[in-house]
């Protein structure tokens, strides 16, 4: 069995490290139940996850992860982790979403600037429980030395890392729920197997924590990476990741009819030539989701490059745009046939 410091130390120079180097956790009590039991813990502290919550160190109990292409929000870095409670599994489901145990926890801090002048805004929790998954957000305090519940959201101004000025949301529990929502159940997003790395998931598979190897044909590609990828490999990779847990089957864009997850291999589906059936004014008066050769002429790539509500997609995460999305797709549609 891999030695946890070895692991560790491989997960991070693999993945560029999302978070601080753990510590041994000593005076702190186990992670606490609160996964499994009633109520909303009011502050992020009572978890016990980290060792040290203002440098996000997690406990030995909780293992950090990265995506290998990410989610984006208004720029913002974000430190993931994954409590597993002890003695329990992952479970592998192929490509796609690992199967968390009840009792355990994901956790995501959305954080700006870096080095000393790194501000944490949010943290964001989701607890498996026995009747289904809940989603927490949590607003860090001026002085970062704990964040509470914010059942309502917020508003936080912030610098993005591209020097814009912007009022950042953090989304209040309804809107978390409806981008993690599938035929009305609230579920994880991020960890699919085939948006992690082969070292992680080894790691999980050494430690006793997943239940097998999932089998993986095509990996989404290291964002940071994708020019070593395809255009259409880049692309799809960001719309699976930035749009497609609501736009999908059971998801709370799906009477769109466009279904842009990875693995969606039909071209109408995934938008090329298919005309807008729930766009109103935000189809820009556009014949189709994606034209190809024309990125002018598509409605998605209009919609990712507005602000303006109602037209802006996403809808929620952003209050900018995402010029290094924006490329990855106009590349994309550029080099369609006609």
């Amino acid at each position: 069995m891999i030695a946890r410091a070895a692991l560790l130390a491989s997960l991070a120079l693999a993945t560029a490290a999302v978070a601080a180097p753990r510590t041994p956790q000593t005076a702190m009590a186990p992670v606490s139940d609160v996964a499994v039991m009633e109520g909303m813990p009011r502050l992020l502290s009572e978890y016990a996850f980290f060792t040290d919550l203002r440098e996000q160190n997690p406990t030995w109990q909780v293992v950090p992860y990265r995506l290998n292409t990410p989610l984006w929000s208004d720029g913002a870095d974000k430190l993931r982790f994954a409590y597993i409670p002890e003695g329990t599994q992952l479970s592998a489901d192929g490509e796609g979403l690992l199967g968390f145990p009840v009792g355990s926890a994901l956790i995501k801090t959305f954080a700006f600037g870096e080095g000393d002048e790194r501000r944490l805004i949010e943290t964001r929790v989701l607890l498996h429980r026995a009747d289904g998954w809940l989603a927490l957000p949590y607003l860090w305090n001026e002085e970062q030395t704990d964040a509470k519940l914010a059942l309502a959201g917020a508003r936080v101004e912030v610098v993005t890392p591209q020097g814009e000025a912007i009022s950042y949301r953090v989304p209040n529990k309804n809107q978390c729920k409806e981008c993690h929502s599938v035929d009305g159940a609230v579920v994880p997003i991020g960890p699919k197997a085939r948006n992690l790395s082969d070292q992680w998931l080894a790691g999980r598979y050494e430690a006793d924590t997943l239940d097998a190897l999932p089998k993986v044909a095509v990996r989404l590609p290291l964002w940071e990476a994708r020019k070593e990828a395809t255009p259409e490999a880049a692309a799809r990779a960001y719309l699976d990741v930035n749009c497609a847990h609501c736009h999908r089957p059971g998801g709370s864009a799906s009477n769109s009819g466009l279904d842009l997850r990875w693995e969606q291999d039909d071209p109408v589906k995934i938008g090329i030539r298919k005309r807008p059936v729930a766009a109103g004014r935000g189809s820009g008066g556009l014949a189709f989701s994606i034209a190809p050769g024309d990125p002018a002429a598509s409605i998605i790539l209009h919609r990712m490059k507005s602000l303006e509500p109602g037209v802006a997609m996403p809808e929620l995460g952003r209050s900018t745009v995402d010029e290094e999305g924006v490329a990855a797709v106009r590349a994309w549609i550029e080099g369609m046939d006609q």
